[in-house]
């Protein structure tokens, strides 16, 4: 891992993900790329084209002020963090942004959503889970020296989550982890026993790690949805981090069917990294 981008406004949760972020790059002897999407306000925009101008470079000014002052964080010592400012405030451009400075991981800070505002509204992190093209490492509160210990790959064993199991694996390697593989058994999609098995064999059979430590490593949780499974059975079994595929839906599509991935986002209380299918 060479480059880590994350996206910030300034707020106490995009500092966590910074000090995240710092925590990793000192790891890998990677580089930072701190990125703020500025949106000029409406009022910036006159008739005046030399105002206009005026306003902007007065924008970006202050912007830079915050930089300089939300940068300034022991934990950034000997680590290269490099600056990037978009006038827009459209967080799909954040993926443009990872393929413009070569990043391996996006780390992003958010404190979820829920009700009217997440159905409407949407919250910046999702926006970004559904068009990244690179991992997705989402961070809810403030973790010093961050580690860690235990986590889960949460899959229904199609064959379209083999990549994004493969890109997990790659992951935890940073933190020297073998994920569990979780799989949610659901009322709509019962299976039994001997079903869930055969379906997890073949998924190891078609990655080639049909080795019994990895079988092993398989959990089964039956809950009511999926969503309600990941999250009960990573509380009970105290799981660090989930790692969970998407596939980054988008108009009505998502808006009918949703993304696991963006859901788990905004609802886990643990860091939540998400892999594009």
């Amino acid at each position: 891992m060479k480059t880590i981008l994350v996206p910030v406004d300034f707020s106490n949760h995009s500092e966590y993900a910074l000090e995240v972020a710092a925590s990793i790059a000192k790891k890998q002897n990677a580089e930072i790329v701190v990125v703020h999407m500025m949106g000029l306000p409406d009022s910036f925009l006159t008739k005046n084209e030399k105002q206009e101008v005026f306003n902007a470079i007065y924008f970006m000014k202050l912007t830079q002020q915050r930089f300089e002052k939300f940068l300034k964080k022991d934990y950034l010592e000997g680590i290269d963090v490099l600056q990037a400012v978009k006038t827009h405030k459209v967080f799909s451009e954040i993926n443009e942004v990872a393929s413009e400075y070569g990043a391996d991981l996006i780390v992003m800070g958010s404190h979820g959503t829920t009700g009217v505002e997440e159905v409407f509204l949407g919250s910046n992190t999702e926006k970004v889970i559904r068009t990244a093209d690179i991992p997705v490492l989402v961070i809810k509160k403030r973790t010093k020296n961050f580690n860690i210990t235990k986590a889960v790959f949460v899959t229904d064993f199609s064959l379209e989550t083999l990549h994004p199991y493969k890109s997990a694996r790659n992951f935890f390697r940073l933190f020297n982890i073998q994920p569990q593989i979780l799989f949610i058994n659901i009322p709509e999609k019962f299976m039994s026993t001997q079903e869930m098995t055969m379906k997890a064999s073949n998924f190891l059979i078609d990655i080639g790690m049909g080795d019994k430590k990895i079988k092993d490593n398989i959990v089964f949780y039956t809950d009511y949805t999926a969503e309600n499974g990941i999250l009960n059975y990573c509380k009970e079994a105290q799981i660090d981090a989930i790692a969970i595929p998407t596939h980054g839906r988008k108009g009505f599509n998502h808006f009918f069917y949703g993304s696991m991935g963006e859901d788990i986002a905004n609802h886990a209380h643990i860091p939540v990294v998400t892999f594009k299918i």
